[in-house]
């Protein structure tokens, strides 16, 4: 266990220095390490849950330090955190063994001159239950007890009120579920649950048609002969209905404007059962051979993956009957899945609107009359959602707004809160070109 602590601290201190993606720290560090399976779930563990509760183990190790805790060198503070998160959160963890580990990983990663404050603070931590600030500052406390920047509760207390608020927070912290499509142009639903059984893994029904719930039971999902054959692929469950929207059928041509890894695009190719065209575009080749090879293990023929600007209008590909533009946002709605992101200052963001505005116009202009076009992100951010669908109503009268899930709601917008709604948190909106206009 001490190598795979080795490795969750290189993976953090990655993270603490240069402010690298979580998912592309750990795998690098992952693919570096001769680690068992077993000990590969615990770096993930320990790595994803530092990041996902770093407010909250900081507010508690403040506490107990003389100095403030970000005047501590990356080094000391990321074995602090490591070992304060085994112990307020890693129950299996023997609370002396997480402090002694911790002294002795400092002691390797030349923090000698901090194992002394160390081996106090976690000491101190393991003689106290967690205690989170009480109600009466509610942004304060709800930042607390979720780790969640203060200034992104606000926003959320705005735009949703209080118990929303804490309900898409709630939702923020511990693991997720695994959601998977079933590719039906193989396999049933029921077929796919009795060969993932003989697979010692556990399968069940979700609300959503041919949406399953994944129980691994330390399996690598990549692993099982079921996804190798193509029998299904890892979909959250709001993506699933997102590709739901576009109200697809047989024999259509469909653009899937911002395509990668492919998700969506795939889901689409089942529901039409593999019967019609469905482009798929993205700015880099090598996320566009990422949507052909999950095509190709699929075994999905309708699938023509193609590099291409979803900001620029290419008149070369035609007209479509649907279109789907899953636009790039700030991730507000994946926070579970992708913890760094609630970090980010809210400015960074300010930019997106205009630019996912300026997709959405450019890949209005490939439907026909009549098609039907679905605008969605991952974000619960107003700005990025509601607001870029008015302005873009207001400017293209020959659209108009249509309910995107009318078998979940009768608004036309439709915002998928993972306290609600079980997958991630969406957006969707769906709009018509009127059949009364010209076509390009």
């Amino acid at each position: 266990m001490a190598n795979a602590r080795q490795t969750a601290f290189n993976a953090l201190l990655k993270i603490e220095k240069n402010n690298a993606y979580s998912n592309i720290a750990l795998d690098s560090m992952l693919t570096e390490t001769k680690l068992d399976t077993r000990d590969k779930s615990f770096v993930s563990a320990l790595f994803y849950g530092v990041i996902e509760r770093k407010l909250t183990i900081d507010y508690v190790l403040q506490k107990y330090l003389s100095k403030p805790i970000k005047k501590l060198k990356p080094e000391a503070l990321t074995i602090l955190r490591m070992g304060a998160y085994q112990i307020l959160f890693m129950d299996k963890i023997p609370k002396s063994a997480a402090v002694n580990e911790s002294v002795t990983l400092s002691k390797k990663n030349g923090c000698t001159y901090a194992s002394g404050i160390i081996n106090a603070v976690l000491r101190k931590v393991t003689k106290n239950d967690l205690e989170v600030s009480d109600k009466s500052d509610f942004i304060k406390y709800l930042s607390v007890k979720y780790s969640c920047p203060e200034k992104l509760v606000g926003m959320l207390i705005k735009q949703y009120g209080n118990e929303n608020a804490e309900g898409i927070l709630s939702e923020t912290v511990g693991s997720a579920e695994l959601y998977i499509r079933v590719n039906t142009t193989k396999i049933s639903d029921d077929e796919l649950i009795r060969t993932l059984s003989e697979e010692d893994v556990n399968a069940k029904q979700t609300s959503l048609k041919n949406a399953l719930i994944l129980e691994l039971n330390g399996k690598d999902v990549e692993s099982l002969d079921s996804f190798r054959k193509g029998l299904f692929h890892v979909q959250d469950l709001s993506c699933q209905l997102c590709a739901s929207a576009l109200r697809a059928e047989k024999g259509m041509r469909i653009f899937d404007m911002c395509s990668a890894p492919g998700g969506k695009a795939y889901t689409i190719a089942e529901i039409i059962d593999d019967n019609g065209e469905v482009l798929c575009f993205d700015i880099h080749k090598s996320r566009v051979d990422l949507i052909k090879n999950g095509a190709e293990r699929l075994g999905l023929k309708s699938i023509d993956a193609r590099v291409s600007d979803a900001s620029v209008y290419n008149e070369s590909i035609g007209l479509a009957d649907r279109v789907l533009c899953d636009v790039p946002c700030s991730g507000l709605g994946i926070i579970r899945r992708k913890p760094e992101i609630k970090y980010k200052d809210l400015n960074e963001f300010a930019s997106l609107p205009d630019i996912q505005l300026e997709i959405l116009k450019n890949s209005s202009r490939y439907l026909k009359n009549g098609g039907i076009i679905v605008y969605s992100t991952c974000t619960l951010s107003k700005a990025e959602n509601e607001q870029v669908c008015e302005k873009f109503l207001n400017d293209n009268n020959s659209f108009e707004a249509i309910q995107a899930l009318p078998e979940l709601s009768d608004e036309k917008y439709i915002t998928l809160m993972p306290h609600i709604n079980g997958g991630d948190g969406f957006f969707i909106a769906a709009f018509r070109k009127k059949d009364d206009t010209n076509e390009n």
